[in-house]
């Protein structure tokens, strides 16, 4: 949609890719987050082997676990087995973390960048071509990476490091919200984030572990750097899986992404995420910190309840607006997406399902046209009908005197 028209049939082609690409995104993040999230429980549950001879073949620390129906037992080899080859039939944990970084990059490019005008680019927010948008939409995941990588080389204090980290992500989130439309904001962030986990796993767990095993394998003892640095990216990736699902979901909920700090709004949540997720590194060393939990959700209840709509004033003595009134506005700015056969360019079917050709579909979808495009002004997305302020505070008026269809 870079400047083009689709055909109805070519639109139908990108929501099938979409939704396709969704699925495996899903997919893919479950697999990588699960077994993310499964390890690092694995990695801080060990205890010291019960056997001598197990100490003796190198083992770290052991866990018993049960599941399924059936007893295991994981073992941890700092340097791989003494005394004996290391296996050659060895489980790499990577192809998920590639998978889920790959589709979703699939999905930035036919959403965000094949309908850039549509999708990427608001107007109101900073007039942008399609290709300079989208060279600051890719630039800007390489030019995180590289701050980040360059940061956890030169700061070697973590908490330092993590302070420094979120503050950028925190800027980030709020230079998106200058350039870019307020969904494609938040999902920029979200790439962002996941872009840095994937590219830990890319450019140093793997080739770390690769040349550790090289190096068993050789007969010499691996370099502890490699293990030192996969397991501080490792531990980072933990901490970012909460605030990156939470973007990945943050789509449904305009009260988040549309709102006017949205940046605020993401920082209030990356930091319950954070807190969140140590309750549960603490936990698997068996050491229980309620009060973690407990702010974070004092931190999400207050955010609810700053961030909540403000009700539309009535003027007293004010007649109700005849739907009349904002019929051209419903016509002009929102039927041409939300229609059974929509007639903006890019659209086979009308966003979220929602139709508005009636006055009994408007009525119906009262509460989310106050809520997306009055309170916060997700829609039209990236205000592509270019809806004014003075078309949504009569609209909003309407909205609040009743929103009445006779």
């Amino acid at each position: 949609m870079i400047g083009i028209a689709l055909s109805k049939m070519e639109a139908y082609v990108i929501d099938w890719l979409n939704l396709g690409l969704r699925w495996l995104h899903f997919v893919a993040g479950v697999a990588w987050i699960g077994a993310s999230l499964y390890f690092v429980m694995l990695d801080l549950s060990l205890q010291s082997p019960n056997k001598p001879e197990d100490a003796k073949r190198g083992v770290h620390g052991e866990l018993w676990a049960v599941h399924g129906g059936g007893f295991y037992q994981s073992q941890k080899f700092l340097a791989g087995p003494k005394g004996e080859p290391l296996s050659e039939n060895l489980h790499w944990s990577k192809w998920e973390a590639y998978t889920t970084w790959l589709s979703g990059m699939g999905l930035m490019a036919i959403i965000y960048w094949y309908g850039a005008t549509a999708f990427l680019i608001d107007r109101s927010t900073m007039e942008l071509s399609a290709p300079a948008a989208i060279a600051i939409s890719a630039g800007s995941l390489v030019a995180g990476w590289l701050v980040y990588d360059a940061l956890c080389k030169a700061v070697r204090h973590e908490l330092t490091l993590s302070i420094i980290m979120y503050a950028l992500l925190v800027a980030a989130a709020w230079g998106y919200g200058q350039v870019f439309g307020a969904r494609a904001a938040y999902v920029h962030a979200g790439a962002l984030i996941g872009t840095i986990m994937v590219w830990n796993v890319f450019f140093h767990i793997i080739p770390g572990q690769t040349k550790m095993v090289n190096a068993i394998r050789a007969g010499r003892g691996p370099e502890p750097r490699y293990g030192i640095v996969g397991k501080q990216r490792s531990v980072h990736n933990t901490y970012f899986t909460l605030p990156v699902l939470f973007i990945m979901i943050s789509g449904h909920y305009p009260m988040t992404y549309g709102h006017k700090h949205a940046w605020a709004v993401l920082a209030v949540v990356m930091l319950a995420g954070a807190l969140i997720r140590q309750y549960f590194v603490l936990r698997h060393t068996g050491r229980k910190m309620v009060a973690l939990p407990a702010a974070a959700a004092a931190l999400l209840l207050g955010l609810a309840v700053a961030i909540a709509p403000a009700s539309a004033p009535q003027a007293p003595g004010a007649a109700p607006l005849a739907y009349s009134s904002v019929q051209p506005i419903i016509a002009q700015r929102c039927i041409v997406c939300h229609a059974e056969k929509p007639s903006f360019a890019g659209f086979s079917q009308p966003p979220g399902g929602l139709k508005l050709e009636t006055p009994a579909q408007v009525r119906a979808a009262a509460q989310r046209i106050q809520q997306q495009s009055i309170a916060t002004r997700a829609m039209p997305i990236g205000n592509i009908t270019n809806m004014t302020e003075e078309e949504r505070s009569l609209l909003g008026r309407w909205l609040a005197a009743g929103a009445r269809t006779d």
